[in-house]
């Protein structure tokens, strides 16, 4: 009972973590371009990079970039979420196996 309440604390963690990531490298992104768009002669250009990544977001998002951004941070949740599944699985066989 204990390897499987383990499982689901390391496989919620994982679809938490997975989630929050693209969520920070976007969020981080889109801040660093705010303070380099500070700097003389680049505002400009920190503009327009901003404007293609809410464009890419609200691809995904039927529209809307925090939508897109929901799309995007739930299906890294997934993917995390099975690869912690496969990784535990692996462990397992391989446990037995030894």
């Amino acid at each position: 009972m204990t390897i499987f309440i383990n499982f689901l604390r390391s496989l919620l963690l994982t679809i938490i973590f997975s989630f929050v990531a693209p969520m920070l490298l976007v969020g981080g992104g889109l801040s660093l371009l705010s303070l380099i768009g500070h700097f003389p002669g680049l505002q400009e250009l920190t503009e327009a990079i901003a404007t293609q990544i809410m464009h890419f977001l609200a691809t995904f998002g039927s529209g809307t970039p925090l939508r897109g951004l929901f799309v995007i941070s739930l299906t890294w949740s997934f993917v995390g979420a099975l690869f912690d599944m496969y990784a535990y699985y692996r462990c397992q066989i391989l446990r037995i196996d030894s």
